[in-house]
């Protein structure tokens, strides 16, 4: 985070519960970065059905967030009507080099991913998408999805029609509005559900979304965010002795599940 920033960040990526069980990797992944005053952060989900899909998630993270504030250091505010379609422009033109030099499957098996990203300026703030997932604008929380035939919208099908999947502004205010921030893939659309479902191994409720935003413990600790996802994916297992077997309990998170989480920090504008 840059030291001139009003807020303090919790991010964390973790395999869901159906990618464990076939072996797969994390096809989440998230990417958060600052230029001077400005901060990009962005979560993208591969499709499920691409071979190498977290390829793309890695690569369109980071990529989009390290666009958007080129764009924004070209002098492109990002509340121009302008701002996300140069955005877009620069992702593509990346895709499209990749594409060129390594072929076109490349695009079907690696490239292919959504995007729910955020680009803070001292001014203002921008959320913006393309593809599902959820995101929390100072605890309103909104579901990104789900498409028909689970099928969202992925940004690189733009390099096959130049019109298709634009970067959607979801919210425009001005920072000093913003008390707390929340992207995450779709994964994430579930955690709002399972605030009274008990975590794996222990007697406890899961407890609301807005924890995520709201207790300190992810911010002071870097990897408080992380663990506690990890913890309500994890499988359990406990011994019956009456019936002399193990009883397996599925983790809760189905899903990949990527958050990234801005809260402003006490005392600060």
């Amino acid at each position: 985070m840059s030291m001139f920033s009003p807020f303090e960040a919790a991010t964390a990526s973790v395999v869901g519960r159906e990618h464990t069980r076939s072996g797969r990797n994390n096809q989440d992944a998230l990417f958060l970065h600052t230029s001077g005053t400005a901060l990009a952060a962005v979560v993208a989900d591969g499709c499920g059905s691409g071979a190498h899909s977290e390829v793309g998630a890695q690569l369109g993270a980071r990529c989009v967030a390290q666009a958007a504030l080129a764009v924004l250091g070209r002098g492109l505010p990002v509340g121009a009507p302008g701002f996300l379609p140069a955005v877009r422009a620069e992702v593509l033109g990346f895709l499209s080099s990749l594409t060129g030099q390594l072929g076109g499957t490349l695009l079907a098996e690696h490239l292919l991913f959504t995007v729910v990203g955020a680009v803070v300026t001292p001014e203002q703030t921008l959320v913006f998408s393309a593809g599902d997932g959820v995101w929390a604008l100072n605890g309103e929380v909104h579901a990104l999805g789900p498409f028909p035939n689970n099928a969202p919208p992925y940004l690189a099908y733009g390099l096959l029609s130049p019109g298709a999947v634009p970067l959607e502004c979801q919210a425009l205010v001005r920072t000093e509005e913003v008390s707390s921030l929340l992207l995450g893939t779709d994964g994430a659309a579930d955690l709002p559900s399972l605030a009274e479902a008990r975590v794996p191994e222990r007697e406890e409720a899961v407890g609301p979304f807005s924890q995520y935003w709201t207790e300190d413990r992810y911010f002071q600790n870097p990897d408080a965010l992380r663990r506690r996802l990890a913890l309500l994916g994890r499988e359990s297992v406990r011994a019956d002795f009456t019936a002399r077997r193990l009883v397996r309990t599925a983790g809760l998170l189905a899903d990949d599940t990527t958050l990234v989480v801005l809260r402003r920090r006490v005392g600060r504008a």
